[in-house]
This record gives structure tokens, sequence and C-alpha cells, in this order.
């Protein structure tokens, strides 16, 4: 159905949220460890697969890195030698090695670990890719559980710490379980910048795995359920995809398919500093899960009678201008549940009908009733499989919704960050919060953006995954309104280190993504104050 807003003129929910949160939430909670019962063939010998697992060649024989990593006699955990890796500000000084194994099978991932912001974990499993990680000075122990897929005949182990947070050693690492029949292809070595080249740009091919934050190469997980869609072809073909990949910063933007009391607009009126264009909002159907579209017929008549072909024509305009036109799913009143395969199926099927209709590029995730990081992630695995490489994956979740990494929406994102182009949070209707320092920052500042931003890395994203939410003007939302001076001073501060508050991030990222504004429509009413000023200093940014 169609959707209109009243005033207030903000399609936002405000936060009911005391004014400072406990401290302390922005740590992963670490996956459970232990042994487990074998459960493939009683013929098979069990035993370590990790080859040259605690480095006592003194070499990284085996394993394949990226980044600063090398074997070191100190510090070790046992023996003469371990592993050390050192993250540059774009890569996590990431080790792999692919390992034979065999299908339907447990096994067990281990291995001795020190330093900031360490993670173990497996990729490729044909089921749950499982990874923990922990920060802590002295070794520990890290230790997790998988069961191989039916068609899963090699893994790869990896071992990494995280973007420009000091050293990290590792040493011990061990898989036990049977020994596979297969002689797998080993696991290249990548750079893992976020942005280093086309292939490995967001939206474009799969290229980190599902259950590590590293950035390098990895198959898109193979427990994605695949089905195509049902029913007959969409009534008209998509428009013509933009050629050449995203830009390394970008500047997202939501269009407004309904009147409110800002400024009505065409699509082809978007301003043209917004990368990626977001139309608001898919609608609900009588279909559970699935999601449909039509145009307002107020904002049409308001606009002098705009047809869903010009709409159609607006989306191929775009593209011709290089710009990525995706379908928002939620807002305020957005009432899209996704809580089952049967329901995910839905929503896959659905939105991938839309999106070869219209030309949509992909999707945008706004859902602020609640997610389901499970299913919904297994419905854009499914629709991203059905779209190809172009697909483009952005979501938008209210603050509070990113606090902590154990919350519903972090999940979404952690378990769809192979497929994830950018997260830009809503930081605004919030009040105030913790930011990754455990101390309260106020929103409306540069410390509550930077602060929060340094959570959302801290706690698994990319920083090219991450960008900076906030309204167009002081009418968009509740609270939380900056002007753009504000917004660039964020940008330079996370990218450089330079315009900060009195938060300084424990590291630069200048790979950070850009920004989002609700909405172009807002944009226009404030004199386009946002688009051209933050859209002029994020496509400056090196």
């Amino acid at each position: 159905m169609a959707r209109t807003l009243q005033p207030p003129s903000h399609r936002r929910r405000r936060s009911t949220l005391p004014t400072a949160l406990a401290a302390g939430t922005t740590a992963l909670a670490l996956a459970g460890g232990g042994l487990a019962l074998f459960t493939g063939s009683a013929g098979a010998a069990v035993g370590d697969l990790v080859a040259n697992g605690g480095f006592e060649t003194g070499t990284l024989a085996g394993w394949s890195c990226a980044g600063t990593a090398s074997a070191v006699s100190s510090p070790a955990h046992s023996g003469s030698y371990a592993l050390q890796g050192t993250p540059g500000g774009s890569d996590t000084a990431d080790c792999r090695q692919t390992v034979s194994v065999l299908p339907n099978t447990r096994y067990t991932l281990s291995g001795w670990v020190q330093g900031p912001y360490v993670y173990l974990g497996v990729s490729g499993t044909g089921g749950t890719d499982p990874s923990t990680w922990s920060s802590q000075n002295g070794w520990n122990q890290l230790s997790t559980t998988f069961t191989t897929g039916a068609g899963t005949s090699a893994v790869t182990v990896y071992v990494h710490g995280w973007y420009g947070q000091g050293a990290y050693g590792a040493d011990d690492i061990t898989l036990t379980g049977p020994a596979g029949t297969s002689s797998p292809t080993p696991a290249p070595s990548t750079s893992s910048s976020p942005s280093s080249s086309p292939s490995s740009s967001p939206g474009g091919p799969s290229s980190s795995p599902t259950s590590a934050p590293s950035g390098s190469s990895s198959p898109a997980p193979s427990s994605s359920p695949s089905s195509s869609p049902t029913g007959s072809p969409p009534p008209s073909g998509p428009a013509t995809p933009p050629s050449g990949p995203l830009p390394a910063h970008l500047l997202t933007g939501y269009w407004q398919n309904f009147d409110n009391g800002a400024t009505v607009q065409r699509l082809r009126d978007v301003q043209s500093a917004y990368d990626i264009i977001a139309v608001s909002f898919a609608d609900a159907t009588g279909t559970p899960g699935a999601i449909g579209f039509t145009l307002d017929p107020a904002l049409a008549s308001r606009l002098g009678g705009y047809t869903d072909a010009d709409f159609r024509a607006d989306i191929a305009a775009e593209h011709a201008a290089g710009k990525r036109v995706v379908l928002s799913v939620g807002g305020q009143n957005g009432t899209v549940t996704v809580n089952s395969s049967a329901t995910a199926d839905n929503f896959a099927t659905s939105a991938s009908a839309l999106i070869r209709s219209y030309g949509f590029d992909g999707v945008d995730i706004d859902l602020e009733n609640g997610v389901d990081p499970v299913h919904l992630a297994q419905a854009l695995h499914t629709l991203q499989s059905k779209v190809g490489s172009g697909f483009v994956l952005t979501m938008a979740p209210e603050t509070i919704g990113m606090y902590s990494t154990s919350g519903a929406y972090f999940q979404l994102a952690l378990n769809t960050r192979d497929i994830l182009t950018v997260v830009n949070t809503q930081f605004y209707n919030s009040g105030g919060m913790n930011g990754c320092d455990g101390k309260v920052y106020n929103q409306g500042t540069v410390d509550f953006i930077t602060s929060q931003v340094c959570t959302h890395i801290q706690g698994g994203l990319r920083p090219d995954q991450v960008g900076i939410g906030v309204p167009a003007s002081g009418k968009a939302a509740g609270g939380g309104y900056v002007d753009s001076t504000v917004v660039n001073h964020a940008l330079d501060c996370l990218a450089t280190g330079t315009n900060c508050g009195s938060f300084v991030p424990p590291a630069r990222w200048p790979a950070i993504r850009g920004a989002m504004s609700w909405s172009t429509n807002w944009d226009a009413a404030n004199g386009n104050d946002f688009s051209a000023n933050v859209g002029a200093h994020v496509h400056a940014m090196p």
C-alpha cells in the first residue's frame, strides 16, 4: 500500500533511551568452544589438520598472508616461533590456509593468540561459518566448533588482527578432526585493502569471508539458498545497469515516495552529488515476508502526473549518470517480517522480481521494528545470488541497533558483511550514548558520531562498510541534526585524525565509506546544504 506520513515531518522513530547506557558492550560474545563428538566415518584418522600451525619452521610455510606478517621467535606461546601480524590502516594482516575435510563432520578449531582484536575463524564450511576473537595482552586460547555441509571437502582457516589496532600474535593453531581426501587449492594471498580494486568494491562479487571482517578473498556462503523465482516474468525489463565500480567514498540519500512537507521530487530531480539513491519505501504484501512497490498516488498528483513509466525512465537516467538506485525496505512504519526460511524465500523472490522489473540495483534495509538476523541474512544472500555481482546492499539502522554486537541489527550486518556495501547508522533521535571508549557523548556532535563509528569498526565491520547517517535539516528528525561542517569534521577525524573533538579514534580509517542523509527531499528544502557541502567533501577524499 502507498505510504503517507503526517507531521512531525520525519519518518524515523525516536528511540526511548536513557541519557547514558552502560559501557562495555562493544565486544562480540566469544563463540562456544570445546570438543565435540566426531560424527564422520569411523575409519577416518582424527588429528590436527593445520600445516605449520605452530610456525616451527620459522617461516609462514603453508599459510597465505596479506599485509605485514612473519614468523618471529618472540613472543611465542610454545616452541621457538609464532606468527606476528601488524595490521595497517587498510588491512588486517590476514593469514589463512585451506584444509581438506570430510562432509557432514564435526571439527574443532583452536589457537593461542595475544594482542588487540585477534580473530580466529573458518570459512567455506557449508554451514554456519564460526569465528571468535579476543583482545588481551597475554596469551589466551580461542576455540570454536563447526560441522561441515553435505558437499564440503575443504575449509579455509584464518587468523587476523584489525585495522590499525597494533601487532597481534598467534601460535599453536589446530583444526582437530578426520582428514579429508581431496587436495584443496591453497588459499590465495590477497590484499585485504577494502577498496583496492573493482573486484573488491562493496556491491561487487563476494570478497570477504562470511565469518571474519578481513576483506580477503573467499567464496560466498555455500549454505545460502539458491532457489529461482517462481511465477511469470515481470511485465517489463530492467533499466540498463551502470558500469564501473562504486566510488571509494560515496554519498547516499533517501528519496521519499510520499509527501510529508519536504520538497517533492521526481527521481530525476535528486541532486547529482548522491551516488546511491534509496527509494523509500517498499511495502509489505499479503504474503508473509514478501515486499511490493507502487508509486504513491498523492505524490504523483503533486508532481503533475508522475507515472510508473516516468519513474522507470528516471532509474535508467540515473544509471546513465553512474548512480545506483536501491529499494529501501521498512522505515518507521514498515511491517515487513522475515523470521523463517519460508518468509526468507518470499522476501528474496519478491525483491528479485522488483529489481528485475524496475532496474533497482539492490535493497536497503531500514527495518525499525525488529529484525531476525539469521533469516533476514539468509534472504539477502539468496537475493544476492539471484541478482548477481552488481548487487548493492545498504542498511540504515537506528543508533541503538548498532550500539552492541549482541544486538540483532549489528548481528545482521555481521552476517551479511560478505555482500554488504555500507551501513549508514542513523546518528540522530538517539540522546546521549556511550562511545567505544565507554564515555558518554551527546548526539549532534562530532564526538557522538566518531565514537559510534569506532564501535562499528571495532565490532567487526570494515571501515569501507561504515558511513555516517544524519538528517538533512532540522525538520527531518526529532533531534541530532548537525550542519554539513560537523559531518565533514567527523569524516576528517575518522580518516586522518584531524578536526576531532575530545574523542580521538584509536586508529585512522582512511577507507571510511562516506555519509547518508535523510532525505534528498529535506536536503532540497534546506538549500541543498548536505549534498553540496558534504558531497564535495566526500568526493574529494583520497
